[in-house]
């Protein structure tokens, strides 16, 4: 049964305090990983991919053809790219759900919102939005228990828009090339 909070960690039970705090340590620990991404889009489309992370800031959803579209943050922006569509655009990460994963020091206690924490049977859930509201739309962090492991995310984009990402199992990377952050190259 989801629980609703007004956002601050004290308007939590301890059992939801607790879970946040697990995922908070979680996130906090996920440096450089690879993974592949399955999402669907708002409009109910399928799509695949790899995912390269690198916290802080840094993450490159890359598409399986035909999808045609590269999302990439640098660490400051995050840039769209659709090739079949010609179109590029740019966002400052700050204005997006992906800050809250995506921060130098990950603090689902301080700085954002937590509006529900709902217990699964294998899992749990963290919705959060940006406490001071400059990033529009909320995120939805999916986690399973045994071992603790980010299943996926859903974003929720300040028009109501729902985006629902599922991650396979992430691995991680010594290295990842600098040059997969690079937005200027992706248009």
């Amino acid at each position: 049964m989801p629980v609703l909070a007004r956002g601050a960690a004290a308007d939590l039970s301890p059992d939801q305090q607790a879970q946040v705090a697990r995922a908070t340590d979680y996130l906090q620990g996920l440096k450089t990983v690879t993974g592949r991404f399955s999402q669907t889009d708002p409009n109910g489309g399928s799509s695949t991919g790899m995912l390269y992370l690198q916290r802080p800031g840094k993450a490159r959803f890359e598409y399986d053809p035909p999808a045609g579209l590269l999302v990439v943050s640098d660490g400051q922006f995050v840039g769209v790219s659709d090739r079949r569509l010609k179109t590029f655009n740019e966002y400052p990460l700050g204005r997006t759900p992906l800050v809250l994963l995506l921060a130098r020091q990950v603090r689902l206690d301080r700085g954002v919102t937590v509006t529900n924490v709902e217990q699964a049977a294998d899992g749990f859930s963290i919705t959060a939005r940006d406490g001071p509201g400059e990033a529009e739309g909320r995120i939805t962090l999916l986690f399973r228990n045994d071992p603790l492991a980010l299943r996926g995310w859903t974003l929720v984009n300040g028009q109501g828009r729902e985006t629902q990402v599922r991650l396979g199992p992430l691995s991680p990377a010594d290295h990842l090339a600098p040059g997969l952050f690079y937005i200027r190259g992706v248009h």
